[in-house]
């Protein structure tokens, strides 16, 4: 077999797409395809070919390539069973992808490559060579190994949640709460349908209120240990405080009069009232994602945060799996 090694950059980004949180057969399938499609150079594999090929096949040449592109011999397999045991921890698994698990990367020798500045997924890699990886994870904050997902609409809400989380003193990376906005409640039903027949972790679900036909879809497919919260206050920004948007548009408008804010008070939409503001003001649009973010920086204490997030807060703190 002749192969053109993987470069440290390569070997990085291959292991960081292993570790994400991903269903474990399609990311072990797409790193290990394109590993063999472009480091393999005799034989020579299409991928047709390699579609055809059992798994351990495909396992067993991708980790050839990985580990002839690594100085030094596999010795040592705490990392990859403990990495077996995560992914079966989280993740619901057939025979194909216990095989793809199954495999002897020489991760000892990846460990070095890895910079102290990585993504969170290989600084977890990295404390999997520690006594407890977990103790790490509460020191480090790195979220993995995942614990709990929480499921939302959109970018506001995955922004600022982890925020106003550590201000409660629930750190979500330090206690393996992963969140994903799905980019709309119709995409949250889908997402949620997908997780709920593949993770064997509890999820919750945060929907805005309008989302009510949204929830009668996703309940019958609820677990004893998942959870759903509706918004009281119709969108994620209608639960900001009044103080909270007031002191970020302050603070990123600089000049602006206190009277102008008044609508505020009695507005019914705070995204609609935020849009006609910076539209008279010939600011920019009124995007949500540069808003939240300027929310963010705006975030000092636990007066800016409302009852409702509070309750959302600990909702997401409750829910755990059974024992």
């Amino acid at each position: 077999m002749k192969i053109k090694p993987l470069t440290k950059e390569q070997l990085i980004i291959s292991i960081d797409r292993l570790t994400r949180f991903k269903q474990t057969e399609i990311k072990y399938l797409r790193v290990f395809k394109d590993i063999i499609t472009n480091n393999l150079i005799e034989p020579k594999l299409k991928k047709t070919e390699i579609d055809l090929m059992d798994y351990s096949e495909v396992r067993d040449l991708a980790q050839e390539i990985i580990n002839s592109s690594l100085d030094g011999k596999f010795e040592d397999s705490l990392i990859n069973q403990r990495i077996y045991d995560y992914e079966n921890s989280i993740f619901k698994l057939d025979e194909n992808a216990q095989k793809l698990l199954k495999n002897k990367i020489n991760y000892k020798s990846i460990l070095k490559l890895i910079p102290d500045d990585a993504t969170l997924n290989l600084k977890f890699l990295k404390a999997l060579e520690k006594e407890n990886p977990k103790e790490e994870r509460l020191k480090e904050g790195f979220c993995f190994p995942i614990e709990k997902l929480i499921l939302c609409e959109g970018i506001t809400e995955e922004t600022l949640l982890p925020e106003f989380a550590k201000l409660c003193d629930y750190d979500f990376n330090k206690n393996g709460v992963y969140i994903i906005s799905a980019g709309g409640k119709n995409q949250v039903v889908k997402y949620f349908y997908n997780f709920a027949e593949s993770l064997k972790i509890p999820i919750f679900v945060l929907l805005d209120r309008d989302a009510t036909e949204n929830f009668n879809e996703i309940k019958p497919k609820l677990r004893e240990f998942d959870k759903i919260h509706i918004l009281k206050s119709g969108e994620f920004e209608d639960t900001l405080t009044n103080s909270l948007i007031i002191k970020t548009l302050k603070y990123e408008t600089l000049n602006i009069s206190a009277t102008s804010l008044d609508g505020l008070l009695e507005c019914e939409s705070k995204v609609a009232f935020l849009e006609e503001f910076f539209k008279h003001r010939g600011l920019h649009d009124f995007k949500k994602s540069e808003f939240a973010q300027a929310v963010k920086n705006n975030i000092t204490n636990s007066d800016d945060i409302s009852e409702e997030i509070k309750d959302i807060i600990k909702e997401i703190k409750g829910t755990k799996v059974p024992l």
